[in-house]
């Protein structure tokens, strides 16, 4: 090797050590073999933390690098589990083996934790040692599978049970330090246990004073046994309203049911402490009802007003004309509460702002910075009012958390005085986190003061990577630094990757790795084809995918373990955007896996691929012993088609019979799979486990579950309700069960499944306290919102009635709103319209209404409007008369451009912000890729000639919005040369309609851009060419094994034995 070493040298060395990671089974198989002596040595090796270093001349290895990297690979951690338990236990000193296991175990996903591993468990652990284990499972548990949680709470309590001195059944094995032992496992304890605890035990417990810290922690009790635990405690003479035992109860607390005769100070109390309830795991309804019935309680005898302070989280149950009819000077006096309360509700925070606010002229710095929660509803104006040294302060205070709530009006607000025409250099730098992303490319254009520095506490966006990290590269001579900033490698372009050396190429291909999820799929590919050209024997596999399909078929069947595990840690859908590609890439994992899955190390290996398996291999493919680590795998897979979902319901009825036959803990362990089934199959479930049917359901908050799905949720609400018909004069409501608060508040987006009668005969009182949550379902049908909003009308009175508190909690709501009715509402605030504009399935007619609204009643014209304004009115402005927008002017356009470059309005509209553009960034010809970025759908107003006369090497930074938004007849005027220079993402966002216009030369160069050929320096080099295997005369692995390579430990040297 020599003086010749290079970063390839160095990169084929550790290449070749990465190898050693992908033989887990060779591992366990070479572990099983040694003697005592080597087993002993090589499992204090995993004990060590020593960086050990190995110089091999040139070549320096970091042995402790690769140790870890060993104890964070999934089949290597499945080997050393196993042996640990096969072995250790015999051989080392059981509390050596026991930190073995906790190392191991903490570095997997917890698939390894499977009912029968219990079996493998010793059952004659010193106490020590076994209370170390136990703590290691407790902090596992979320990890845990139902069923092997009760199948470790088995095996715990039959040695706790082994220990205890109960000699008859009446008498309880469960002593104060068992309970301490099983920590979160309590909540497997049975009722009838529970009830038998004596009452000194549960006192000796409830007096430690770790148990507050471990009642902290049962996030999945139930409420009959919470009632049990307060029951024992309560009869170990404990007073149960002495506020020294309410501060010991943990969650226990949130299901507090003694309230008779309760004075108003112990519900003040009991209210503080249930702010901790929101970690509970479902029984939210319950705690609702709790809270007001304490609220209720606290506030006997005395004021909302007067007491306003002292109800903690509970004042979010607070109606409208509650927290109307509360004094401004309440308000201030109970700030601290309220500035620190989760969970308001946006028209909550407006009223009361407004509240707090109500006797400020202009805002300080002392008064916002004890906002905290509360902030959101100070207004777009109020914020632009502010001392701007003020408004720096506030960006640096602890109450800067809260910007991100902000509506993107208040925040251009905002913007708009930090970054004042005459002074952009301290406002911009001042800006921190991701609230910098709002800074213009115009402002950053005019800032001189930037260097990688000041720039890593900062979050990008693609526009201001793209400019910044050009700008710096010209002045900085360690570019090295600007790709460690982080988010400046947005900004690296094909073309700077092409400069790059190969040494510095390799030394620094990890700052793009660590920065992975930062890249686009065009950066990845010019990466790929970089790797390719100077080191494709130590190219990360995963990029191929990158690559033309062809070049999957140079992966030889040696290399199929790296290809897939280097896969399986990406995200394929983000990676490989193309369908018929994916199914390329997709047919190369189905060839390396030889269609099937053997065992569990498989699934290790494959990692996020398992998302992606064909149905026909789920169905038949995967053997039993890997079939419940798979299953653990794919309840992550974030939308499996029609197909593979069917191929794993078969499977599951195959496994656990019909639902009607399964366990708590079947349908625990299957909640994100109860979406497969049909209503018919849901029954059972909603009838014998409707509290986990729930659970599940609040776990798919952020999707649209199957409307079967939903209607199983509601049923089983339904059912579980106190059914009390409606006593509403209106008519045609008699007898009709209308919608209580707590089913609508249980039943999330099953909402939708509310007939129109149901919704029509709703309760005043309930449609209140519920409107912000009835307008956040995404699922109500057009009648079913005209219902709604027929009830707002008959709860509020007509829209010109409506205040700015009522507007912003309609929602989706809204949207049955007409056009007359939107042009009775009061439009004066932009932050009221901003509420309007985060709808997006307003129609023309309503979004003109909404605009012209606005600048009627705010007595605006087109050419007073600031940026702020601009942002807030938000698709709206797509209503715009195209013959007004050259009257917004110039200085307030140029900073929100990228926010308006976010709108799909109609081309005319485009077309016409694009000649606004001009003015900004001159003629087209001169635009950047930074500049096109920043423009968004704005580059679709592009007329034909100006779209030709584009450098091809701009293509990939046309955002993939802007190239849907392009006319078909202004797409299709594209040189062949342009579309294949698209890149991935731009080329996979071509439309039908748009491909349809394309001659097959265009449509062969689109194919081009879709499968990451190479459009740019170096020649498309040959397929058969070999990405991975080294030839014999530089094998590392030679070199390594005449230099006798120990790596520090012999379960190293295991994994240094030559692969050929």
């Amino acid at each position: 090797m020599g003086n010749s070493i290079t970063y390839r040298d160095q990169a084929a060395v550790e290449n070749h050590l990465e190898q050693r990671l992908h033989q887990p089974q060779k591992l366990l198989e070479d572990l099983r073999k040694t003697d005592a002596q080597q087993f002993r040595t090589a499992m204090k090796c995993l004990l060590e933390d020593k960086k050990d270093r190995l110089d091999l001349k040139d070549i320096i290895i970091d042995l402790g690098e690769i140790r870890e990297r060993a104890l964070q690979s999934p089949g290597v951690n499945r080997s050393l589990f196993l042996i640990t338990l096969e072995r250790c236990f015999q051989v080392l000193n059981s509390l050596e083996c026991v930190e073995i296991l906790g190392k191991v175990l903490r570095g997997s996903s917890g698939s390894f934790l499977q009912p029968d591993i219990t079996e493998r468990l010793p059952r004659d652990l010193r106490e020590d040692a076994f209370k170390n284990l136990s703590a290691v499972f407790k902090d596992l548990y979320d990890k845990t599978s139902a069923h092997s949680q009760r199948a470790l709470y088995s095996w715990m309590t039959g040695i706790l049970q082994t220990s205890s001195n109960a000699t008859d059944d009446s008498a309880s094995w469960v002593s104060a330090e068992h309970l301490w032992v099983l920590g979160r496992y309590i909540v497997h304890l049975s009722f009838e246990e529970i009830m038998k605890i004596s009452p000194i035990e549960i006192g000796l417990f409830i007096s430690y004073d770790n148990a507050t810290k471990q009642l902290d922690t049962v996030y999945d009790i139930t409420p009959e046994l919470a009632q049990a635990f307060l029951e024992r405690i309560s009869s170990s003479n404990f007073n149960m309203r002495n506020t020294s035992t309410i501060h010991r109860l943990g969650l226990l607390v949130c299901f507090y049911n003694d309230l008779e005769l309760l004075d108003a100070t112990v519900a003040q109390v009991l209210l503080h402490q249930m702010i901790k309830c929101s970690h509970l795991r479902g029984f939210q309804a319950g705690v609702q009802k709790l809270k007001a019935e304490l609220l209720d309680i606290a506030v006997e005898n005395q004021t909302l007003n007067e007491t306003l302070g002292s109800l903690s989280d509970a004042v979010v149950g607070l109606t409208y004309s509650q927290l109307e009819s509360l004094s401004p000077e309440a308000v201030h006096g109970a700030i601290s509460t309220l500035s620190q309360v989760s969970g308001w509700a946006k028209s909550q925070v407006i009223i009361l702002s407004a509240k707090y606010l109500a006797h400020e002229k202009v805002l300080s710095f002392y008064n916002v910075s004890q906002m905290g929660a509360l902030l959101a509803g100070v207004s777009t104006q109020a914020f632009c009012s502010m001392n701007r040294k003020d408004l720096s302060q506030v960006l640096r205070s602890a109450v800067s958390q809260y910007v991100s709530e902000l509506s993107p009006a208040q925040q251009q607000g905002i913007l708009s005085k930090m970054v004042q025409a005459e002074d952009t250099a301290p406002g911009i730098v001042e800006i921190q986190g991701a609230f910098f992303k709002e800074v213009s490319l115009f402002d950053l254009r005019r800032q001189p003061g930037f260097n990688s520095t000041v720039l890593k506490d900062k979050e990008l966006g693609r526009s201001q990577a793209l400019f910044l990290y050009e700008l710096l590269l010209k002045t900085t001579r360690r570019p090295e630094e600007l790709l460690s900033a982080g988010q400046l490698v947005k900004g690296v372009t094909c073309s700077h990757i092409d400069a790059m050396s190969t040494d510095f190429f390799l030394a620094h291909f990890q700052d793009f790795q660590n920065n992975f999820a930062l890249l686009s799929p065009y950066q990845v590919n010019c990466l790929a084809w970089k790797y390719w050209e100077v080191s494709r024997l130590s190219m990360p596999p995963f990029l191929l995918a990158a690559l033309p399909a062809r070049y999957l078929a140079s992966v030889p069947a040696s290399q199929c373990v790296p290809f897939l595990i280097s896969l399986g840690k990406s995200w394929l859908d983000s990676l490989v955007l193309d369908s018929h590609k994916k199914t390329s890439v997709l047919r190369k994992v189905q060839q390396c896996l030889d269609d099937s899955i053997a065992d569990e190390y498989t699934v290790d290996i494959m990692g996020n691929l398992l998302c992606h398996l064909p149905a026909a291999i789920i169905d038949r493919g995967i053997s039993p012993r890997a079939w419940a680590t798979a299953l653990h795998g794919l309840r992550d897979c974030p939308d499996l088609n029609p197909e593979q979902k069917a191929a794993v319901r078969l499977k599951l009825l195959g496994q656990y019979g019909f639902p009607q036959h399964w366990t708590a803990e079947t349908t625990k362990d299957l909640g994100p799979f109860l979406v497969l089934f049909s209503g018919d199959e849901l029954s059972s479930i909603a009838t014998k486990f409707p509290d986990i049917l729930l659970q599940a359901a609040s776990k798919m908050a952020m999707t649209l579950p199957p409307k079967e799905f939903l209607w199983a949720v509601f049923e089983s609400v339904r059912n579980s309700s106190e059914k009390i018909p409606s006593s509403d004069p209106i008519l045609g409501c008699h007898g009709v069960v209308a919608p209580s608060s707590d089913d609508i508040f249980k039943l999330a987006e099953a909402n939708a499944c509310w007939a129109l009668e149901d919704l029509r005969c709703m309760e005043e009182d309930t449609f209140i306290r519920t409107v912000e949550l009835l307008g956040a379902v995404q699922g109500f049908s057009r009648p079913q919102l005209m219902t709604l909003k027929e009830k707002a009308i008959q709860v509020w009175d007509m829209p010109s009635y409506w205040r700015e508190h009522h507007i912003v909690s309609l929602g989706r709501i809204a949207l049955a709103l007409n056009e007359s009715e939107l042009e009775q509402l009061d439009l004066s605030s932009i932050d009221t319209v901003a509420s309007l504009s985060r709808q997006t399935e307003w129609t023309p007619g309503q979004a003109e209404s909404i605009l012209q609204g606005y600048l009627d009643d705010s007595g605006y014209s087109i050419q007073d409007l600031r940026s702020f304004h601009l942002v807030g009115l938000g698709a709206t402005l797509c209503a715009i008369n195209i013959t007004e927008i050259p009257l917004i002017k110039i200085s307030e356009f140029r900073v929100v451009v990228a926010r308006i470059g976010t709108l799909l309005c109609g081309t005319h509209v485009l077309a016409e912000f694009k000649r606004k553009a001009e003015v900004v960034f001159g003629d087209p010809t001169e635009w950047t890729s930074s500049v096109l970025q920043e423009l968004g759908t704005i580059a679709a107003g592009l007329t034909k000639a100006e779209l030709r006369m584009l450098d091809k090497d701009l293509m990939p930074y046309f955002q993939p919005s802007a190239i849907k938004c392009l006319p078909d007849e202004i797409f299709k005027e594209l040189s062949a040369e342009q579309i294949a220079s698209l890149g991935p993402e731009n080329a996979a966002a071509v439309t039908h309609a748009q491909r349809r216009r394309l001659s097959p030369l265009q449509l062969q160069s689109l194919q081009q851009a879709l499968d990451g050929a190479k459009t740019h320096s170096w020649q498309d080099a040959p397929a058969s060419a070999s990405p991975t295997r080294t030839s014999s005369s530089r094998s590392p692995a030679g070199a390594l094994q005449s230099l006798g390579l120990w790596l520090g430990c012999p379960l190293l040297v295991l994994m240094a034995k030559p692969l050929w």
